[in-house]
């Protein structure tokens, strides 16, 4: 008997984290000698505040190492319930809100919980590569809707109404979006919610773990406030990992409707059991904190944000739109493709630039293609701004040193 026989399907039908697999390949480089400098993770370089770490110790002192409900410990549901309340306009009794080991355990919980073989899962992209493999992995079938970049890279209700048929189970809404930074308005939601009236089956996933990182003072509306009307068929999943720079923590939380967030528990009571009480107790710190922290962080994203934008406008044969939210910049690099390098090779997709980028400028990025959107790649501003700098001084020379093809 080989491995892959002995295996089951759907994890050898999944392809692992993108992501991940070029932050590897850049520690690996850079574990040779190399100088890298990864914009692939989506991870920033600050710490997680003090008060928040002396409420871990503190919890360790206290003896808060034991066993907490399943969905969370009732102070931090608690917490999270008012964070609901006073943030978004969203009312949740504590039964319907859920804690989780990040944000990513609640997505992948809730497919299981509630996907059949032949279900679909709607997904526009360019979207975070993880939500189509957890899809499969519970035996749905992810539908990617290709949202360019003319339209802002945000779903059309047009483009939601043709693709739902009679398998369509969830729709799946990130915003703002990973890997474009894209913003939807409270009216572009309500257009899409008015579409999904038409549909009672088809609920909706809200994965606002971006919510806190936007620019130019722009509004954010949560998908059940700006559609009350679907608020007992939407899950609104968000969490500590971005904007409190907790991404080690692993505390995500969620809040839905009561007999789906029971389920939620069913599953976490078989697998996690609940998220770790020292992060759980570093998680109420952080949703009691005043937002001075998150303020301080989104000018500092903002002066990256702009240094990299402004870099790439420079460079020949790169373009982007200007992000309104989360810390990537999606870069379209089609001007790219089909010229040469000094070594020979034709770049004729966005992984040969993604893997030109790492090895003639030791810059590590993500090709477009992971996030079903080929013909660009996502670099992270989450780095300090002397290697943002540096790294778009090296992808300007690297992409400078190339040649059209037919001068070859």
């Amino acid at each position: 008997m080989t491995i892959n026989s002995f295996l089951a399907r759907r994890v050898l039908t999944a392809n692992p984290s993108a992501t991940k697999a070029v932050t590897l390949k850049a520690k690996q480089l850079r574990d040779q000698g190399r100088d890298i400098i990864t914009l692939s993770q989506g991870e920033l370089d600050f710490d997680t505040p003090q008060p928040i770490r002396e409420a871990a110790r503190t919890a360790m002192d206290q003896g808060q190492t034991r066993y907490t409900e399943v969905a969370g410990s009732a102070e931090l549901r608690q917490a999270v319930q008012h964070k609901f309340q006073s943030e978004n306009g969203l009312n949740y009794s504590l039964d319907q809100i859920q804690v989780a080991s990040g944000a990513k355990q609640i997505l992948f919980n809730a497919f299981q919980a509630t996907l059949n073989e032949g279900d679909e899962v709607l997904i526009p992209t360019p979207s975070w590569p993880s939500y189509p493999e957890m899809v499969r992995l519970a035996s749905g079938e992810p539908r990617l809707l290709r949202c360019g970049e003319n339209a802002g890279f945000k779903l059309t209700p047009e483009q939601l109404r043709a693709a739902i048929n009679d398998n369509t189970k969830w729709l799946l809404l990130n915003n703002p979006a990973n890997p474009s930074g894209a913003l939807y308005t409270q009216s572009e939601l309500r257009a899409l919610g008015e579409v999904l009236q038409d549909y009672p089956q088809v609920w909706v996933i809200a994965d606002e773990i971006y919510e806190h990182l936007r620019y130019d003072d722009q509004p954010f509306t949560s998908f059940a406030a700006a559609v009350p009307e679907l608020s007992e068929r939407t899950l609104t999943i968000n969490g500590l990992s971005k904007a409190w720079a907790m991404t080690g923590w692993r505390v995500g939380y969620c809040a839905g409707p009561e007999p789906l967030i029971k389920a939620l528990n069913l599953l976490q009571s078989q697998s996690t059991s609940h998220a770790s009480s020292i992060s759980q107790a570093a998680a109420l710190s952080a949703l009691k904190q005043p937002h001075t922290f998150i303020t301080e962080c989104v000018t500092e994203l903002t002066r990256r944000r702009d240094l990299v934008v402004a870099s790439i406008q420079q460079i020949p044969g790169l373009s982007c739109r200007v992000p309104q939210g989360a810390f990537y910049v999606f870069v379209n690099c089609q001007s790219l493709l089909g010229q040469v390098t000094a070594a020979g090779q034709t770049l004729d997709t966005d992984q040969d630039v993604a893997l030109y980028l790492l090895e003639e400028a030791d810059v590590a990025v993500v090709p477009g293609s992971a996030f079903d959107l080929p013909g660009y790649f996502r670099l992270s501003y989450g780095n300090a701004l002397p290697q943002l700098e540096e790294a778009m001084r090296r992808i300007s020379v690297a992409c400078n040193n190339l040649v059209a093809g037919d001068n070859v």
